[in-house]
């Protein structure tokens, strides 16, 4: 297809010919016979985003749970009336997401059994890395005598749970309206299986974004089974196959381990850290001179920095969601969601990134403030290589986002809503 009268980002206003990839850029160029085309009437043409770190799954899953964050849920009693009136699912489950401590307080076995319907109630904590069963939802997963009902992401159990038969579209439609043409799907133990299925879904229209896996080389670390020797075999294990690892790191240790592993085990250039939500000072340089990749979510700071600023010691609080100190020391770094724990735009992260703003209005490390462009630039690398962006130049992947601005409010405003149109290997996305 062609694409006319398009703003690039560097002022230019030019013509885009494109099909898997792009093919010409010019000033003007002819409609050729048969040629679909579209007017972007001086709007901006940029790279199509990617979002480096998402979990399509439970995306999908979260569309039909119960929602029990801090944001709605104040209490257990107004966790147990949600529990109450939640829908259960074909499975037999009720399933709700996006739980914090500071909602209803810790949880465990016996008091979900106190709040909860006397069926199998699964409620996952926001951080995606734990779930916490009741003594119906144990049962099902043949651990009736678990002490507290408090289980890891991605373990065993989970293999015990049936998984429901949920449509990708629903979010894929989403991710066209906010110009995402691309995404990275993080979640572990992805099988050969999965991989299949979610193939076959972009193949026949279901999933529209392309799709990358860091399965089997993503591993989620805990602070209380942190073994810096398992770890460096485990990398080396990897590195051996020339295959790459992507590490979790969401607390100090987490990260400071990771890095005593890689200086071990040796990096590999597609090493990839996940996260990075809490950087003490002293590593910043050492994650330069490793070269790892770090993928990193500012929305977070939008997202919950309120709560950050109620419960992080206020010494430790320059140390979170990094981003400034990171680019200007040559750490390599892109960015992403971590959909569906994050919100899914990318345009909200890319506008954390820029105002580093909490929903109260208060700013938590305005020395971490990055340009527009660099926020934008930050969502548009290639899959392969997230840290480098892709352009608009023959030869590049036919991927583009297009916008109904002139370059200067797309970069002042960073909104999805002028997102006019979506691009995915020369095929046009309307939202």
């Amino acid at each position: 297809m062609l694409i006319q009268q398009a703003h690039l980002l560097d002022g230019r206003i030019v013509d885009i010919r494109v099909g898997a990839e792009i093919e010409e850029v010019a000033e003007r160029l002819t409609p050729r016979r048969g040629e679909d085309t579209f007017d972007a009437a001086g709007g901006t043409v940029i790279p199509g985003l990617h979002d480096h770190h998402v979990h399509l799954r439970a995306a999908a899953a979260a569309l039909d749970s119960v929602q029990v964050g801090p944001a709605l849920v104040h209490g257990r009693a107004e966790l147990a009336g949600v529990l109450a009136h939640a829908p259960v699912g074909e499975d037999g489950w009720i399933r709700a997401v996006g739980y914090h401590e500071s909602a209803a307080g810790p949880l465990d076995r016996e008091q979900l059994d106190e709040l909860t319907p006397a069926v199998p109630v699964r409620i996952q904590h926001r951080s995606g890395v734990l779930w916490f069963l009741n003594s119906a939802g144990l049962a099902a997963v043949g651990l009736p005598d678990h002490p507290d009902g408090r289980l890891r992401s991605y373990d065993n159990w989970s293999d015990a749970v049936a998984r429901r038969d949920t449509s990708l579209a629903t979010v894929s439609r989403r991710l066209l309206g906010y110009g995402v043409t691309g995404v990275t799907d993080a979640t572990p133990n992805l099988g050969a299986n999965d991989i299949v299925t979610l193939t076959e879904e972009h193949r026949h229209g279901g999933l529209y974004q392309r799709v990358h896996w860091l399965a089997p080389g993503k591993r989620i670390l805990h602070d209380d089974s942190l073994d810096l020797d398992e770890l460096t075999a485990w990398i080396a294990g990897r590195h051996r196959d020339n295959r790459a690892v992507a590490l979790h790191c969401v607390t100090a240790s987490q990260l400071v381990v990771t890095l005593a592993a890689l200086r071990a085990a040796g990096t590999h250039r597609d090493d990839r850290i996940e996260h990075a939500a809490v950087v003490p000072d002293d590593t910043i340089a050492e994650l330069a001179d490793i070269g790892v990749l770090v993928v990193t979510q500012p929305n977070f700071v939008a997202e919950r920095g309120d709560q950050y600023l109620i419960e992080v010691d206020p010494d430790d609080q320059p140390a979170l969601w990094r981003l400034a100190s990171l680019l200007a020391a040559g750490v390599r770094v892109a960015l992403s969601t971590d959909l569906p724990f994050g919100d899914a735009d990318p345009w909200a992260s890319m506008r954390a990134a820029v105002h580093r703003t909490a929903k109260a209005g208060a700013v938590l490390n305005p020395s971490e403030r990055v340009s527009a462009t660099t926020a934008l630039t930050l969502f548009t690398g290639h899959a392969e290589q997230p840290d480098v962006p892709r352009t608009i130049e023959p030869h590049q992947p036919g991927d583009l986002c297009v916008l109904s601005a002139a370059p200067a409010e797309v970069l002042d405003t960073l909104d999805g809503e002028l997102v006019t149109a979506t691009v995915i290997a020369g095929h046009l996305h309307v939202p």
